[in-house]
């Protein structure tokens, strides 16, 4: 299902907002299948073609976009997170209910976007290449948002693609922290490498 996101292919404000409540429940589905939580306060949402198109056509709804520059504008913004067969793209959210405690800690874990890494058994731990084109933290605080890329060698992808256990972790001083990744959401994600 690697097919791109066009104007073309996107349905029209009508024909989704037709769709829009039914076809909730599978969209939330399908975004917890490719969600994988790391400890209690981060989870990392891996994007795909199905996320991406849901998201722009939610925006396009919410925004009441329908001409061809404000479609074109959205597509552009949120094409970059679809993975292009070498590599996971995901959005990674950092969450603590408590503002006064969300303060603190996102103070203390400045960088820990660039201690995220995914484990293929038997091969190196692939870091995360995070936030590329923005910059998301600053001295005194990193954001409770980022988006991250884990790109793949070859042999790791086939590795991947042949049943490989994988991890999803952190080495980030203030938050260690790793987990296997579900054979569910390990599925998914493998369709993602070519």
């Amino acid at each position: 299902m690697n097919m791109t996101i066009t104007k073309e292919n996107l349905m029209t404000l009508e024909a989704y907002a037709k769709v829009r409540k039914s076809s909730l429940p599978a969209a939330i589905a399908h975004r917890k299948l490719r969600t994988v939580h790391l400890g209690e306060h981060v989870s990392v949402q891996f994007e795909d073609e199905a996320t991406i198109r849901r998201q722009i056509q939610e925006m396009l709804h919410i925004e009441k976009i329908f001409d061809e520059e404000g479609i074109r504008g959205e597509i552009d913004s949120y094409l970059p997170l679809v993975p292009s067969g070498s590599n996971w793209k995901a959005t990674m959210l950092i969450e603590y209910p408590d503002v006064h405690e969300r303060k603190r800690e996102l103070a203390r874990l400045i960088g820990i976007e660039d201690r995220m890494f995914v484990e293929v058994e038997g091969h190196a731990r692939l870091y995360a290449i995070a936030d590329e084109d923005m910059d998301r933290e600053n001295a005194e605080k990193t954001s409770a948002v980022h988006f991250l890329r884990f790109e793949f060698g070859k042999a790791a992808r086939e590795a991947v693609r042949a049943g490989a256990v994988v991890k999803l972790g952190c080495d980030h001083t203030h938050y260690p922290a790793h987990t296997v990744i579900a054979a569910e959401t390990l599925a998914s994600l493998a369709g993602d490498l070519k």
